[in-house]
């Protein structure tokens, strides 16, 4: 991976300042592309140790480069160069602890360089310590705005947390330093795809492959883009171009198949690979078995590629960190009522679109941007930083409470809402279609007590096997075991109907099948609740040009069908012990069993 945008999931080695690191004018012969002057700040030749170290280092003898620094260490304990010898020797052995001593040494003897914080972000990230690699980043550009790879760095960060808008930023930051650097404008386009922004992201491809035309991963993700602009033709042929340049397209190329409906040609793809799939092929692959008719086996491919996914991931449902939450939550709103309400701020408002992942949210949120007055916002994370902010800045969640603190959020939502654009293309609302947001809807509604609210409503099996059959973090990682939907799903309904009886939360509750059934009626009803005008754009909401950066792309790419309703009940064996569990969320919903 390069220098600018390596993996922040891999424990890899920094490359050392000896090698070009940090320097895309090396690699493309751009002038000026030096972060900020302070990869090499010593003037003078290094000691001859060093010298010896480095070489023996580029050549793989990793113990001979480690003793050879020590040796200049005996003579020089604080010499950064031998410090950052040892400090990769330390990487190389996967000891990433002392790695990251080193470097934090290094900090402290020499606090005006750049490169020791940016090794040290790419480290703490490959060891799943996003926070403090994201931490590390903002100290880094707090000493040195101009230090390209922690911009790059930190875009990678938030793009890995779903801050895209905020990815995206340091992403173009990175670039306005470097100039051309394509691996970072393909992480880049890879960034604007996930927004949806297909027509933003595909100039950075085509330039990214005009630098390096033989580059799999940039036709990977190029494919992936004509994919999903529906151009099947032209994914197909970066596609064969990503495979002759020796990229594994294996899960690509049977994604593509099921696009154009060739089902078992798309399961044979994944069942040519030698050795056990990945967890997202097994996942295709259970979702290629259902549609060819092998419930049984798809439900297996679910199961087992949801957990290869959470294992490699490190990911788990921490049941009783949840519940104590809600308790508190609940118990706070119980005994308090609802939160004091800041006053409503000027311009473009949100509508909140609540409901668990694959309940519909997406349909109803391209349906309503159908509308003019109504731009798309997608899955918004500001009302997880309004929480972070009551921890962080006022104590805790009891602060909702407190007079003044509504505005603050208020503020803080509406000027994240402004620098993602949010507020100045004209329309009067923007939707925020987070998936359990309601699980905050005491916080939604001190920040906007007037705000419009739509619960969107699915058959609780029906969305549980959805979301077992999609890789989704929503909901504390709850989607990697069916028994931990389950669980979610009973503790969001007790949740959210304890608000009910001690808040006043003007929700439009919108039942999945009614709207499928009755479309313009329920359409009619969204447009209502926002006190809009009726707009027949609405009801042909597969026309609408705007990718939904969902796992449902697809299916709100076409007109409103009932394929996905009842698609539970082929699993209704192994899913007998979540429908007992479910038994009274289902029926409380006005569904059976």
């Amino acid at each position: 991976m390069n220098d600018l945008v390596r993996s922040q999931g891999r424990n890899s080695c920094p490359p050392a300042r000896w090698r070009d690191r940090l320097r895309p004018s090396s690699l493309f012969a751009l002038p000026g592309a030096a972060t900020g002057g302070s990869v090499d700040d010593n003037s003078l030749p290094p000691h001859g140790l060093i010298e010896q170290a480095r070489g023996l280092l580029n050549a793989g003898q990793v113990e001979r480069a480690a003793a050879t620094a020590r040796l200049r260490l005996n003579q020089a304990p604080d010499d950064v160069d031998a410090l950052e010898i040892l400090a990769l020797v330390f990487q190389q052995r996967g000891q990433a602890g002392q790695g990251i001593a080193i470097l934090e040494r290094i900090i402290s003897l020499a606090p005006g360089l750049d490169w020791p914080r940016d090794d040290l972000a790419i480290l703490l990230a490959g060891l799943g310590r996003f926070d403090d690699a994201e931490a590390t980043c903002h100290a880094a550009l707090a000493r040195n705005a101009r230090n390209a790879q922690a911009h790059a760095m930190l875009g990678s960060l938030l793009t890995r947390r779903r801050d895209l808008p905020g990815g995206e930023q340091a992403y173009r930051r990175a670039l306005d330093l470097v100039g051309d650097h394509p691996p970072t404008q393909v992480a880049l386009a890879a960034n604007l795809i996930e927004q949806g922004k297909l027509e933003a992201a595909e100039p950075l491809l085509v330039r990214a492959d005009q630098l390096q035309p033989h580059d799999g991963e940039t036709l990977a993700h190029w494919s992936r883009l004509r994919e999903l602009a529906g151009d099947l033709a032209a994914a197909r042929t970066l596609l064969d171009r990503a495979e002759r340049a020796g990229h594994d397209v294996t899960l690509r190329r049977a994604i593509l198949l099921d696009r154009e409906r060739r089902h078992a040609e798309a399961l044979a793809v994944i069942e040519a690979v030698p050795g056990q799939p990945g967890g997202d092929a097994l996942l295709e692959r259970g979702r290629l078995k259902e549609k060819l008719g092998r419930p049984a086996e798809a439900f297996a491919d679910f199961t087992a590629g949801k957990a290869r996914l959470a294992a490699r991931d490190g990911l788990a449902y921490d049941a009783d960190a949840v519940a104590r939450e809600y308790e508190t939550l609940a118990g706070l709103v119980e005994t308090r009522g609802q939160p004091p309400a800041a006053a409503r701020a000027g311009g473009p408002q949100p509508v909140f679109i609540f409901g668990f992942p694959r309940s519909g949210t997406t349909m109803v949120e391209q349906i309503l941007t159908s509308h003019p007055a109504i731009a798309a916002g997608g899955e918004l994370p500001f009302v997880s930083e309004l929480v972070g902010l009551l921890e962080t800045r006022f104590g805790g969640l009891a602060a909702l409470w407190q007079p003044g603190v509504g505005e603050v959020l208020r503020d803080h939502y509406l000027d994240r809402a402004d620098r993602f654009g949010l507020r100045d293309t004209g329309a009067l609302l923007f939707t925020d279609k987070m998936p359990l947001s309601e699980v905050w809807t005491p916080v939604i509604l001190a920040a906007f007590p007037e705000a419009k609210l739509i619960r969107m409503v699915r058959h609780p099996l029906d969305t549980a096997v959805s979301m077992l059959s999609h890789n989704l973090t929503h909901g504390e990682f709850c989607g990697y075991r069916i028994e931990d939907i389950a669980t979610h799903m009973q503790a969001v309904h007790a949740l959210t109907g304890r608000y009910a009886r001690a808040m006043d939360c003007a929700a439009l509750a919108v039942r999945y099948e009614d709207l499928v059934a009755d479309q313009e009626t329920w359409t009619r009803r969204l447009l209502d609740h926002l006190d809009l005008p009726f707009e027949p754009a609405c009801l042909r909401f597969h026309e609408n040009r705007r990718y939904a950066p969902t796992p449902s792309y697809a299916q709100v790419s076409e007109p409103l069908n009932d394929r996905s309703m009842g698609r539970w009940r082929q699993y209704r064996e192994p899913l007998a012990p979540q429908a007992r569990a479910l038994a009274e969320v289902i029926a409380d919903l006005g569904y059976e069993a």
